[in-house]
């Protein structure tokens, strides 16, 4: 077992994570990725940003990191007591804290070839002393398709279901579920995509073990995405396929602004860097007033599986 804290060994898992991304995707694109270091201001912390734009796979893509520490305010806290109850604040009402992550947003070109999601970190709550007072973890990864490739969704979900396998095989079904319902658009009644794993707030194994488990489903990225976008991304599209992956992406920035926990705690935290929280917003995205496809048609297809989730593996 590593003497080195569980902060350490994940940042630098996400460091290393970052590169192995990187190239993966530069694997398929002819543009590199583009970094961009960043510090925290006058709290603490910083990251690193790799973005791309325009380049002739990916419209935008970003693969994020970051490290950052100090003092939560009364606000976020009582937003967390909703799973974490046993924390326990200064006298002000605040916290020190630590989190620490990997978060990707991809959005190709091509109608056919799916978006995709990514995020794994570590959030740690903190005594006066600096000493740990509780963890956890928390990610996934999901899959957002405009077009329905149902051998892409099977062997999206079987790397997935490989992949947490080893740390107990009721894990996957949980986290399915979990990202099911997590990316539900409720004021649409339909899922933002065709799903994954989704865990949040997870401390049910030791922490190592954890790591290993996120270090796992990292491992599964690149041979779950990258064989798709091979097979997708020079695909013949029309304006009208292309128009329906703006929808697709509408649906998206709904799910993201109204709903995603990421994206509220990450604007609400003192010091926050806003370029990096929105880096998951597609390039363009529209919305056509009462818009509902053909019946019998591959968007109606693709419809059916959001409004109703099924099993993949």
């Amino acid at each position: 077992m590593s003497k080195e804290s569980m902060r350490v060994q994940m940042e630098k898992l996400i460091r290393q994570k970052q590169k192995e991304i990187c190239a993966g995707l530069e694997s398929v694109e002819t543009k590199k990725f583009h970094p961009d270091e960043w510090k925290r201001g006058k709290n603490g912390g910083g990251g690193r940003s790799m973005v791309l734009a325009d380049g002739s796979t990916f419209e935008k893509a970003g693969v994020n990191i970051s490290a950052v520490y100090g003092v939560l305010p009364p606000g976020a806290i009582t937003r967390m007591k909703a799973d974490h109850r046993n924390i326990k604040t200064q006298d002000d009402g605040t916290v020190k804290f630590f989190a620490c992550g990997l978060s990707m947003v991809i959005h190709p070109w091509n109608p056919h070839a799916p978006t995709i999601h990514l995020n794994y970190r570590y959030f740690e709550i903190m005594n006066p002393d600096d000493s740990t007072q509780t963890w956890w973890f928390g990610g996934g990864a999901d899959l957002t398709p405009s077009y329905l490739y149902p051998e892409d969704a099977k062997m999206f979900h079987a790397k997935h279901k490989a992949a947490l396998d080893p740390f107990g095989k009721d894990l996957y079904p949980k986290f399915k579920e979990w990202c099911d319902k997590y990316f539900w658009i409720d004021h649409r009644s339909e899922a933002r995509g065709i799903g994954g794993i989704f865990f949040d707030d997870f401390d049910e194994l030791p922490a190592q073990e954890c790591l290993k488990m996120c270090e796992s489903c990292f491992d599964a990225f690149i041979p779950s995405y990258v064989p798709i976008i091979e097979k997708r991304k020079d695909i013949k599209y029309t304006p009208e396929e292309k128009q329906w992956q703006q929808v697709r992406r509408g649906r998206y920035v709904e799910f993201n602004l109204v709903y995603d926990r990421g994206t509220k705690f990450g604007l609400q935290t003192p010091g926050s860097r806003v370029e990096s929280i929105l880096m998951s917003m597609p390039k363009t995205a529209t919305w056509l007033y009462d818009y509902e496809p053909e019946e019998g048609s591959r968007e109606a297809e693709l419809l059916k599986v959001t409004r109703h989730p099924i099993k993949w593996v």
